[in-house]
């Protein structure tokens, strides 16, 4: 019998319990449907396996693992932006691993295995830009963005949603990008101006495009697959990449030094990696580009090549230092004029 214990931040089993062959712990940093889908494929090419499934946003998956650092609990991190994930290799919290995948990947995903000494591996990529809801904007007669600079217009107060960087992973893509277009300064600056016009800061990256799809806002600030997802389920999302250039992510997994069950952590690692197995995630609202060279991209995923992406530097703002500098920064100067 199959056994499938997924916990979803309360915790709560979806499954009964059954007799079981192995047993994996795991963060997802994906939408939960998305990670719901993986626990449930594994489970069924899997038979037997036990999959603990806990769905955390990329910075809470971060300092869970490093809470956890003396006696770890957590076998596998799998998605969220690879920013955190490199912290968490620079920090020795991740075990190195060279799957028998990586021959396979393309070389943006090999490369960020080999800038943290194989410690992390990318399985998804997608660029920044954001979401916004044409209803709301045609209502409010606000002229739709085509700029970061754009989003400063003052008819967009209290419309906009970006997630807190300290929390998501999304953010912090969007803050790292930012400093790498303009210079800190000039981005805080812009940050100062646009904290203007946000309504709140959520959680979750992809919370603001959720809310712009349900009236509640006029725009989120997401990964543009994010608002592809939402346009694709029907709601009115015009999804927006900005003219100056934007940033983009690479979607990451890394296997927990000294996880309780490294053998079933390896299992998962090279299975998801497949490009049969990455070819499902449209199948659960997700458009992102896969690693994998030899599976499908979606086609509503986001085209890269049209979209002006910056030479992304991930090594520096991947590192535990210029992480833990610009996130001090946004709490002293950006996170409490929102708190006001």
């Amino acid at each position: 019998m199959k056994k499938l214990a997924i916990a979803l931040l309360g915790g709560t089993a979806l499954a009964p319990a059954g007799a079981m062959a192995g047993e994996l712990n795991l963060i997802c940093s994906a939408d939960v449907v998305v990670c719901e889908k993986l626990v449930g494929a594994f489970q069924g090419a899997h038979d037997g396996t036990t999959v603990n499934m806990v769905r955390l946003s990329s910075g809470e998956a971060y300092a869970k693992i490093r809470a956890e650092g003396r006696n770890p609990q957590t076998d596998l991190w799998w998605g969220g932006t690879g920013d955190p994930h490199l912290q968490a290799a620079a920090d020795g919290l991740t075990e190195e691993y060279k799957s028998p995948m990586l021959d396979q990947l393309y070389p943006w995903a090999v490369k960020q295995a080999e800038v943290s000494g194989y410690r992390t591996v990318g399985v998804y990529s997608g660029a920044l830009g954001w979401g916004y809801n044409k209803d709301i904007f045609a209502s409010k007669g606000i002229t739709p963005p085509a700029c970061w600079k754009d989003l400063l217009d003052p008819a967009l107060k209290g419309e906009i949603e970006i997630a807190d960087p300290n929390s998501s992973g999304t953010a912090y893509t969007a803050l790292a990008t930012l400093v790498q277009l303009m210079g800190e300064d000039e981005a805080f600056a812009y940050l100062k101006e646009l904290n203007n016009n946000v309504a709140q800061y959520t959680k979750s990256g992809s919370a603001p495009v959720k809310a712009a799809a349900r009236g509640e806002t006029g725009l989120g600030i997401v990964f543009q697959h994010d608002a592809v997802s939402q346009a694709v389920e029907g709601f009115p999302i015009v999804v927006g990449s900005p003219c100056e250039g934007t940033g983009y992510e690479i979607g990451s997994m890394s296997m927990v030094l000294g996880g309780p069950n490294p053998d079933e952590a390896k299992v998962f690692y090279d299975w998801v990696l497949t490009p049969e197995v990455q070819e499902l995630m449209p199948e659960a609202g997700s458009f992102q580009i896969p690693s994998n060279a030899s599976a499908k991209v979606p086609d509503e995923a986001p085209d890269l090549g049209s979209i002006k992406l910056i030479d992304y530097d991930f090594a520096t703002y991947g590192s535990s230092d210029r992480r833990k500098e610009l996130l001090a920064r946004w709490d002293a100067e950006i996170g409490g004029r929102a708190a006001e």
